[in-house]
């Protein structure tokens, strides 16, 4: 009886049974193992075989399942006896994979495949050591069958009391080798006992096919309507939070990521649920659009401003793209449970996490035409991918994705938008840029301190309104609010009071009403008549009735302030302390220098450094056909040099015994003499290394040199100099 290693399988294979094994399985070639045999260990891996069998739908990994409980070698017949003969096409697909061989007697399992399966694989047991009489069990007592029952599809272990005294029906089983002792509480049903009962099959039901996704029609305009809605609604949330953390830059947590505060100020900032601040945040944090700079401060990056002078399709596929290949789930923030998990943190990554949001996107690429039933829609994604690696596919993580599509624009109503399914394709996604709303550059002032954007505005009003109104509503039209802490925004950022009052004149129209210019006047008028500097700080006032004010203030004992001067004022804390705690109690103060001068630049920040985007955990890219050609020749020369080497190290060792020891001169005169009178023979040496043990070498010599020997060694085909007083001897071969 013949029976092969998986190496020697796998170096019979020819170059199309490769190629279609690595096609089916990337990582065996990534990176190029040296030899077949590297390979062979590498396919036959608990970590490869754990991906090769990820990638099985659920009747692939049934018969799998099957031939795993066979006892090896088996057959076709074999495996269609504990299925169905429509198994038989299913074989040739896991024996191109590599998750089966063939050999002469017939088909194997790499070593480590049943580990990965699981070690009760279908809810079976172990084989039983024994030869069983098996059609005792349709004699049983009832006793023993409804111990049977209750065990026959898994687990196969069951718990009693005490081995030494079992109950009637366990006692018969013991008797009769039906029931195997594991301890002195536990006893194991044994695999043929189990498949006997099962009626000569391992499961339950053979699912054959994949369940039918299900859903209601939708009107394709109101999709490509909703899903242009949704693009245009996330590039601006988008935009918003990274210009919000400009100018007022959020800290992160020692242990990484945004804190709860931070993270429900954001949300109040967009007018969104946390959960959905949360993934806007993940979006631009995986798309390098935002860091995590070494104080622990969050700010966009300088990638930001090169995205924002993109067209409206090319910032949405930059940040679309950075999702689908993410393996961060933000659906995880604010999930019961998880407590400690936080935006930008590192507790996101889910290695399944691409994989499963991949085939949410096929499956509703597959069903484009209607908005698919979530129940259903699991179903066929649990056929698809029983993921045996993360206990099997997460409900939520299908639930996430599908409210994440929706969020992003590819789809649209619950359906896959023409955005997405272009998008997916790899083509052009231009349609977006026709599609979006037309800009708009003006507002409608209202007479209660409100102004409407009828439309998305265009990015320099929306920049410059951002810092003088406060967002009060959003939708098809936006709805600003002008108060004294907006308009004071806007005069912190170096616009003064008649800047403010022209830009609004000429942006909106309608007419100015007086309460909002009143309003503009007297915050202007108040705005820097307190100044702040540093000393710890000082605070400098040409009014002396606010001085004693402020010093009557009781408030604003935690300053410890200390008057040094009539107009002057130094405090223990520093001067962004100091503003923020004077404002929090109604005051305007106005930052000031060391010369004097007004503080009134802009505070937009950028991160110093590089984005630094999370790592990415994800699955092998399929590699192209050339990638793949490439990695079968290097393959192929690899074997053949180690093949060569091998038989080098077996003729070295055979000439061992043969090799006698000479002198230096000895050796020289040798050498010389080959090289005369048989310039073309082959030598075997012996040549010791620094520590003295020495190593046989097949070379083919060349020249001698100032007691050097110039030769080609066999072994690498490579040119190398020898030392003459290294080398032990020398036979002809």
């Amino acid at each position: 009886m013949e029976i092969r290693s998986y190496a020697d399988y796998l170096r019979a294979l020819d170059d199309d049974a490769l190629i279609s094994m690595f096609t089916h399985r990337p990582d065996l070639v990534t990176p190029v193992p040296p030899d077949i045999a590297s390979l062979a260990v590498r396919a036959s891996s608990a970590p490869s075989l754990a991906r090769a069998v990820d990638a099985l739908n659920k009747w692939q990994l049934q018969v799998l399942e099957v031939c795993a409980v066979l006892d090896e070698p088996f057959t076709e017949k074999d495996v269609t006896a504990l299925t169905e003969k429509s198994a038989l096409f299913i074989l040739p697909g896991l024996i191109e994979r590599g998750l089966l061989y063939v050999d002469k007697d017939g088909m194997r399992t790499p070593t480590n495949l049943k580990e990965v399966l699981g070690n009760e694989i279908a809810g079976l047991g172990p084989a039983s050591m024994l030869k069983l009489k098996l059609k005792k069990l349709d004699e049983a007592p009832a006793a023993a069958k409804k111990v049977l029952e209750a065990m026959v599809w898994g687990p196969p272990r069951g718990t009693i009391s005490d081995i030494k005294k079992p109950s009637v029906g366990v006692a018969w089983l013991l008797e009769e080798g039906f029931l195997v002792p594991f301890n002195q509480q536990t006893v194991v049903l044994p695999r043929e006992v189990a498949i006997y009962l099962r009626s000569n099959k391992v499961h339950r039901q053979l699912e054959v096919t994949q369940p039918v996704v299900t859903g209601s029609k939708r009107d394709a305009r109101s999709v490509q309507l909703a899903a242009i809605a949704n693009i245009t609604t996330f590039l601006r949330w988008t935009e918003e939070v990274l210009n919000y953390w400009a100018q007022e830059p959020a800290s992160a947590l020692r242990s990484g990521g945004l804190g709860v505060r931070e993270l429900k100020e954001l949300s109040l900032h967009l007018g969104v649920d946390e959960v959905c601040a949360a993934f806007i945040a993940e979006v631009a944090y995986v798309a390098g659009l935002l860091t995590i700079e070494a104080d622990d401060k969050i700010l966009p990056t300088t990638q930001f401003d090169f995205w924002l002078m993109q067209s409206a399709s090319a910032r949405w596929q930059a940040l679309t793209s950075a999702w689908l290949i993410s393996s961060r789930l933000p659906g995880l923030v604010g999930k019961e449970g998880s407590k400690n998990v936080a935006p930008l943190g590192p507790e996101l990554d889910r290695a399944s996490a691409t994989s499963t949001r991949r085939l949410v996107l096929n499956l509703l690429n597959e069903n484009r035409n209607i908005a698919v039933e979530t129940e259903a829609l699991y179903a066929a994604a649990l056929w698809l991918a029983p993921s045996k690696r993360s206990g099997g596919l997460q409900k939520d993580y299908l639930l996430w994705n599908l409210r994440e599509c929706e969020w992003l624009g590819i789809t649209g109503q619950g359906v896959i938008s023409q955005y997405g399914i272009d998008f997916l394709d790899g083509a052009d996604c231009s349609a977006i840029d026709s599609d979006l709303p037309k800009a708009v550059d003006h507002i409608l002032i209202q007479s209660d301190n409100t102004a409407i954007a009828p439309g998305p505005l265009e990015h320099e009003v929306a920049q410059e309104l951002a810092l003088i109104a406060d967002v009060e509503s959003r939708g098809g039209a936006t709805v600003f609010r002008f108060s004294e802490s907006s308009i004071r925004r806007g005069l912190d950022h170096g616009r003064t009071g008649d800047e403010i009052a022209k830009f609004l004149a000429k942006t909106s129209k309608t007419p100015m009403p007086q309460p909002l210019e009143y309003l503009i006047t007297d915050v202007a008028k108040k705005h820097g008549k307190l100044r702040v500097g540093n000393t710890a700080s000082f605070i400098r006032c040409e009014d002396p009735a606010l001085i004693a004010q402020i010093i009557g203030d009781k408030r604003l004992e935690i300053l410890g302030l200390r008057r040094i001067a009539p107009e002057v004022l130094i405090s223990t804390f520093d001067a962004a302390e100091a503003m923020h705690i004077l404002r929090s109690f109604g005051y305007l103060p106005a930052g000031e220098d060391a010369k004097g001068l007004l503080l009134s630049g802009p505070r937009v920040q950028r991160a110093q450094g590089r984005a630094r985007p999370p790592r990415i955990i994800g699955e092998y890219e399929k590699p192209d056909e050339l990638q793949i050609e490439n990695a079968l020749r290097a393959l192929r020369t690899g074997e053949k040099s180690s093949r060569k080497q091998s038989t080098m190290r077996n003729i070295a060792t055979e000439a061992l015994g043969t090799l006698p020891r000479t002198t230096a001169n000895e050796t020289l005169e040798l050498l010389s003499d080959y090289l005369q009178n048989q310039p073309n023979k082959s030598l075997s040496i012996g040549y010791a290394d620094n520590n003295g043990l020495v190593s046989h070498r097949i070379i083919d010599p060349l020249k001698l040199s100032a007691g050097s020997l110039l030769a080609r060694d066999h072994a690498t085909g490579e040119v190398q100099t020898f030392r003459i007083a290294r080398i032990t001897g020398v036979a002809a071969l």
